[in-house]
């Protein structure tokens, strides 16, 4: 796998990688319960926030199941948006995109943005051939993004796994890499 070469920039955004000035931001808004709704474990603590903040600064993506966290942030008005992830999966050219917007960051773009800048770098730099994208079938928000991208709902997992006290059924979404380069721009 070739190198990243950060920062990524876009039309409005800087993806870049996370900082120790990130951590009262990301903090801020991973400690809310609507953040954590839709991702693994509970709101996080500031400490959780810290390791997290860390892990992320000091990524590593060379073999399989290595990921990369950018920090998003605006080119006019620097501070923390959010976060992408690309995760390369086991298997030739297969990775997994998401992301995670602060509130006041949610309904302007951002996120659309940000993850095709991601798609770009999986399927330009990096030469994967499948991106998907995994969500609770809840996250309206998350699909109505996905479709944006391009990417098709594959499957539907009912009630694939447990938790936060119920059931979530699991929605796969994914793009071939000539299936993105295919579309309108």
């Amino acid at each position: 796998m070739p190198e990243i070469t950060l920062p990524i920039r876009t039309e409005r955004l800087i993806l870049r990688r996370f900082e120790a000035a990130d951590l009262d931001a990301f903090h801020a808004y991973h400690s809310l319960p609507e953040t954590a709704r839709f991702l693994p474990g509970e709101a996080k603590s500031y400490t959780k926030c810290m390791e997290s903040v860390g892990k992320y600064a000091n990524f590593v993506f060379e073999k399989e199941n290595d990921w990369v966290c950018l920090a998003i942030e605006a080119k006019e008005s620097p501070g923390l948006l959010g976060e992408v992830v690309l995760k390369w999966l086991p298997g030739r050219g297969q990775g997994e995109v998401g992301w995670t917007l602060a509130p006041a960051a949610r309904g302007k773009g951002y996120g659309a943005e940000a993850a095709d800048a991601v798609l770009k770098l999986g399927f330009e730099e990096l030469g994967m051939h499948r991106i998907e994208a995994k969500l609770d079938a809840l996250n309206t928000a998350s699909a109505a993004l996905c479709q944006r991208l391009g990417m098709r709902l594959e499957a539907r997992l009912v009630d694939k796994w447990h938790y936060k006290g119920q059931w979530a059924t699991e929605v796969f979404y994914a793009i071939l890499e000539d299936e993105w380069r295919a579309r309108p721009r």
